[in-house]
This record gives structure tokens, sequence and C-alpha cells, in this order.
């Protein structure tokens, strides 16, 4: 076990057990397991939370975006552009659509796609992009609109990371054509398994996605297109729903924890970075654009990344890497024709960042734990 784990969900779990007990046998008493009202209920309340008319549950984060791709009729001969450090559904949804995903690098402060790089992507075949909320914050979506709307673009913002983040007051999902939701049991708003959500505020868009996620019926057994199975389960919406009552709550328990964490880091680094041994750690900022940040990660940047992560580890402290390999350098993308060097900002992230504990949950003696512990690997000198 852990001394500080990298999630703790038991901890989570122990706060709201009675309540979710109670949502589970609400549905078991129903035998309503597949949509159904609890669904629709979420769907409702997951919009309003996001600023957004219409929300449509389904199974995953990853069926989100591969059916928001879907009702765009985005498919071969099509490109669409995104970033190359994320994870690897992003660009996974477009290469099963038949699409070309088209990366363009990311900004080094935020890890978010950069705004500047965009127009020199596009060709005449760019349908879309889908600009990523990285690590809970969201990219910087006014330039990435305007270059989109000028260009006649769809945008799929994939704010798996990213429920309750704003930009500018605006919430995540909010801005695009479409937005993707994630549940898994990680994010800041997990079930008790798979599940995910698009939202949006165009109607005709709303209705295509309820359509397909139906394998395409409309009405039942009549298929005016081909669709999947992206249903969402209504246990996992009656877990969702009593868990979005505490997201807020959560969230600044994560942002207090991250304030916590740059003090902690601070203190150790002194005012005069450069006569300190941990010089070489860079703590994650949030990006200036984000009015709002709720830390689904809380990254570094440091040197020697994975002796630190075996180090952390050997203490019994989770971490994890947020991604060690970009996806133009995946094997199964080897025929997009990017080389190692095309995308150098994601290259050093990947190698370069590490998440650390931030749960809600986490406490101050914890926090300084981690903090210590970083602090004497970079304190003992390496052997020459």
């Amino acid at each position: 076990m852990s001394t500080v784990p990298l999630l703790d969900l038991k901890a989570q779990y122990a706060t709201i057990r009675d309540e979710i007990q109670e949502a589970i046998n609400r549905v078991i008493e129903t035998q309503y397991f597949i949509l159904g009202p609890e669904v629709q209920a979420l769907e409702e309340e997951v919009a309003a939370y996001s600023q957004c008319e219409y929300g449509i549950g389904v199974s995953s984060g990853t069926d989100a975006l591969l059916v928001a791709l879907m009702a765009l009729e985005i498919g071969p001969g099509h490109e669409v552009i995104t970033t190359p450090y994320t994870f690897f559904a992003t660009a996974g949804c477009i290469a099963r659509v038949g699409a070309k995903p088209i990366f363009v690098d990311i900004d080094p402060a935020t890890y978010n796609m950069d705004p500047a790089l965009i127009e020199a992507a596009i060709t005449p075949r760019t349908k879309a992009i889908i600009p990523v909320h990285l690590f809970g914050q969201m990219a910087d979506m006014d330039p990435i609109m305007e270059v989109a709307n000028r260009h006649g673009l769809f945008v799929i913002e994939d704010a798996a990371q990213a429920i309750g983040s704003e930009y500018k007051g605006r919430r995540a999902g909010s801005m695009g054509h479409l937005g993707c939701f994630s549940f898994f049991p990680s994010k800041n708003l997990g079930g008790f398994g798979d599940g995910g959500m698009v939202v949006t505020n165009d109607p005709d868009l709303a209705q295509r996605v309820n359509i397909l996620r139906k394998h395409g019926a409309q009405p039942k057994y009549h298929h005016k297109f081909v669709g999947g199975n992206f249903r969402l389960d209504a246990i996992q919406a009656a877990v969702l729903r009593v868990k979005l009552k505490y997201l807020d709550e959560w969230t600044a328990g994560r942002q207090r924890n991250a304030d916590r964490y740059r003090m902690f880091f601070s203190e150790w680094l002194g005012t005069d970075s450069t006569d300190s041994p941990g010089r070489s750690v860079i703590v994650s900022q949030p990006s200036p654009v984000t009015t709002r940040h709720i830390y689904n990660q809380f990254v570094i940047r440091c040197a020697r990344r994975d002796e630190l992560m075996a180090h952390l580890k050997a203490q019994g402290i989770g971490c994890e890497v947020y991604y060690p390999l970009p996806l133009h350098l995946q094997e199964c993308f080897t025929d997009l024709g990017y080389d190692l060097g095309d995308f150098p900002v994601s290259e050093h992230a990947a190698q370069e960042t590490l998440a650390l504990p931030i749960y809600p949950e986490l406490t101050e003696e914890q926090q300084q734990t981690v903090v210590d512990a970083i602090a004497a690997f970079y304190e003992t000198p390496t052997e020459a």
C-alpha cells in the first residue's frame, strides 16, 4: 500500500457511501439499466453544469469522441487537426472513422495545442479541429475558434480531463460545436466503470448523436444511419448524479492542494533557484488564459524524470507519466510520415513531465512528504 497513493478513490467513496448505495438500489428496484430516467436526468444536469443546452450520455469518453466525429460526417478523405501530446483516443478515433490525424505542437507552459500553429496545418481536406483540455485546464479557445470559423471548420472539444474548467468564464465543452467528457473512474467526476457524455448547444447535432448512440435507429428498428452501441448504463448515471453534487467542493480541494504544492516547492527552492540543488525542477503553472483550472492532474517538469519516478515509488509515493510517447511516434501512426523532432515541445514534455498526487482528500502532511522526497532526490549528489 502506497504511503501517498496517486489516487485514493476509497477515501472519496467513504464520504458518500450511503448516497451511492441508495442511488444504486433505486436503479435496481426499477430494473431499468440502459438509458432511461437516470441517464436523462444526468444529461440535463451535466449539460447545465457545462453551460450547454444538450447532453447525450454515452458508453465512454472514447465513444464520445467517436460519435462526435460520426455526427459531423467526418471520414475517409478528411483531415482533423489535433495535438500529439494526449491520450491515444483523441487521434485513435480520428483514424477509426477513416480520417487522417494532423498534429500541431503544444504550448510548453500549458501542454495544450498552440493556436499559432493551426493555420499552417490546414489544407483543403481539413474538416475539424480537436483541441484537448489537458490535465484540467482549457486550451486557448478564442484563437482556435477564430481560425476554425474563418476556415469553416468544426471544433470538437476533448474535455475528458476538464469537466467544470473555464476559459474566460465559459465552461469546457460549451465553446466548440461538440464537447466530449469521460467518466472513467480516475477522472474528477468518475463513475464505477466506463462512461462519457457529449454536450452541445446545437439541437440538430444533439439529435444526431442521440440517434447514432443507438445504432442509428430512429424509430426503433429503422436505421437512417449506421451508428453504434454507445449507450450509457443507468447505474453509472445514478452514481455520477450523486458525485456531481460534490464536484465543485472536490475541485476546490484540488485547487487548494495545487496552491499548497506551489508553496512547498517555493519554500524548498527559495527565491533564487539558480543556487538551489533543485533548480532543474520546474513546477507547472496554470495557463494565464484559463480562469478555472480543475487539476485532473498536477504535473511537474523535471530533470532525470525516470530516476525521480523510481525514487518516489520506492518511497511509497504514487506518481505517473502522462504521456511517455507522443502520438506521432506511435507505431500505429507510422504511415502518417512524422519523425522524431517534428514536434519538439511535445517530445520534451513526454520526457520530462511527472504527475503527482492531487486528489482532494490529500492531506498537508502527505503533500509535504511528496515534496520532501523530491527534494531529497535532487539534493543527493549523483555519482560521477
